[in-house]
């Protein structure tokens, strides 16, 4: 049993349990991006990055091919992580508005960044084998942060989808809710412990964030009021 989240980070780190994803990232880190020819690619599953009494957790979809893949760092050397970071540092939960490498001195101020899948996928698509494959890795993650967890911002419908299925510690109701946009959901524990409350954000894709679906405004209204649960 991995009994901290520093356990449940250097553990996740050595998973080789997805054939296909194992290759992808490893072709990745070997090959490089011409950009970024000179550096030596992490080419490993991906943890979470955050401080372990966070309120506030975020998850995406995977780890980037050329971003997390490469830094090791959630969201960390891509546009994608600095249209997060960004909204994060206006809104008071990070240090600085930009995430370039694991050693850039970032700090997450109580929230806690992660995934349903830690390894960069063939064309950011994992198969759902390989995303319920991943499922423990989250829901082990998720039931050591539960004595602070208050809220959960999730970033598009796949991480809505493979999220609900994690939250073994909460009820959800029947029907399963739906992913939108702004969306709120509130989950009661399964024992006396306090509630849960989920809201869908569309991801920070550049399909999202070059087009103007996802705007600034937009992503730090959700971040705004996911970090004022109590």
């Amino acid at each position: 049993m991995l009994n901290s989240l520093t356990e449940l980070d250097k553990a996740v780190t050595s998973c080789r349990s997805c054939p296909r994803l194992v290759s992808w990232r490893e072709q990745v880190a070997a090959e490089k991006r011409a950009a970024f020819r000179d550096q030596v690619y992490w080419g490993r599953p991906v943890p979470g990055f955050g401080p372990p009494d966070a309120r506030l957790a975020i998850v995406g979809l995977a780890p980037a091919a050329h971003g997390a893949n490469r830094t090791g760092r959630m969201f960390t050397g891509d546009k994608s992580g600095d249209f997060l970071y960004a909204a994060l540092h206006a809104v008071g939960l990070a240090s600085q508005p930009t995430a370039t490498h694991i050693d850039d001195g970032l700090q997450l101020y109580s929230v806690r960044i992660t995934a349903p899948v830690k390894c960069a996928p063939p064309a950011n698509k994992p198969t759902p084998t390989e995303r319920d494959t991943c499922r423990h890795w989250l829901v082990r993650e998720l039931e050591l942060m539960r004595p602070t967890l208050r809220a959960i911002v999730v970033l598009g419908a796949f991480g809505w989808q493979a999220l609900l299925p994690a939250l073994t510690a909460w009820q959800l109701p029947t029907p399963t809710p739906k992913f939108g946009h702004g969306r709120e959901v509130t989950l009661p524990a399964t024992d006396n412990g306090p509630e849960l409350h989920l809201f869908g954000c569309y991801h920070v894709s550049q399909q999202n964030t070059f087009t103007g679906r996802l705007t600034p405004t937009m992503l730090q209204s959700v971040l705004t009021r996911a970090k004022d649960v109590r």
